[in-house]
């Protein structure tokens, strides 16, 4: 009686077990990395799907020395996560940062709605949480990186299409399938530019270049299909979800970040709101990650092992 009790004991382990293994087959599937190497030409259309990717935003500066130090480090991270997360970097609008962009300057006053003190640097917000500031509160961002990533359960299906016409790329909302909130939203394109020159003219403590700098932003509210448009160089639609459309040059390495988000008005009224609802990234530049994330080995060796093992207690047990 005593052995019967043990075996079925253990067969409950191993069908717990069974259960985490199919459950990171699943995550296998959509823990995939959008990125297309800057090494290879492309003319053809390239669809990005996805939306559980996490929202990193950092508050930098050209002048910050700590910013030039931990810069290399934050894309060297960004490689390793894949989809897991998108590191977007702002730059203020101070008189002394090398870039300065008002798309920038437009996200960190969104930013602001939520934590007020805003504005040392480097500074990092994960889904709109806790701020952690300084290089040395990089261990509490993993931390809050995988937080999110726990207590993250539905999220909206994104989709767009890039293309490119002639000088311009060309990135349009296609079948995108958007989480029921009861709140105001909107569909947000932000442009990066990746190994963004330096400017000999301004004071430079880092490398003769910066990653991950939003220099655009494209907001489409899904009620009223009206649109916001900053550094892009247009954006149309008649309706947010089929036809959101932003061009801007094709000038160098980029990432293009589209995110389901409440609206500034929402935030500034319910800042607990402020979370994403999903997010997708689409890098072209040079990166050393796979693009798939192959978990079956793993998985369908476990499957098998465990399976023999349920076939031999249950013979004991017998």
């Amino acid at each position: 009686m005593a052995n019967s009790v043990v075996y079925k004991g253990i067969r409950q382990s191993i069908a717990i077990i069974l259960l985490i293994c199919f459950t990171l087959q699943s995550f296998a599937t959509i823990s995939q990395a959008e990125v297309k190497s800057f090494n290879e030409n492309w003319s053809e259309d390239i669809t990005v799907n996805g939306g559980r990717t996490l929202l990193v935003e950092e508050l930098s500066a050209t002048w910050c020395k700590s910013c030039a130090e931990i810069d290399p480090y934050l894309q060297q991270v960004a490689d390793a996560h894949g989809s897991r997360i998108s590191i977007v970097t702002y730059h203020p609008t101070d008189g002394e940062d090398a870039f300065q962009p008002a798309a920038a300057n437009h996200r960190i006053e969104r930013m602001k709605l939520v934590n007020p003190e805003i504005g040392a640097t480097p500074s990092f917000v994960v889904e709109s949480g806790q701020l952690r500031i300084g290089p040395d509160s990089w261990p509490d961002v993993q931390k809050d990186i995988l937080k999110a990533e726990t207590n993250r359960q539905e999220v909206s299906d994104l989709s767009f299409t890039i293309s490119q016409e002639g000088a311009n790329y060309s990135a349009t909302i296609s079948s995108s399938k958007l989480k029921n909130v009861t709140y105001e939203t909107q569909l947000t394109f932000l442009l990066m530019a990746h190994e963004l020159e330096m400017p000999k003219d301004f004071f430079n403590p880092g490398e003769n270049h910066r990653d991950r700098v939003v220099i655009a932003t494209s907001s489409c509210n899904v009620a009223t299909n009206s649109i916001d448009n900053i550094g892009f160089l247009n954006a149309s639609t008649t309706d947010c979800l089929n036809d959101f459309t932003v061009k801007f040059p094709i000038d160098g390495k980029f990432s293009l970040v589209l995110i389901h988000e409440s609206t500034d008005e929402v935030i500034q009224s319910s800042p607990n709101f402020a979370s994403t609802l999903g997010v997708v990234e689409f890098a072209y530049r040079d990166i050393e990650i796979n693009n798939e994330t192959n978990l079956m080995p793993i998985v369908f060796l476990s499957i098998i092992t465990i399976g023999f093992l349920w076939v031999l207690i249950g013979r004991k047990s017998n």
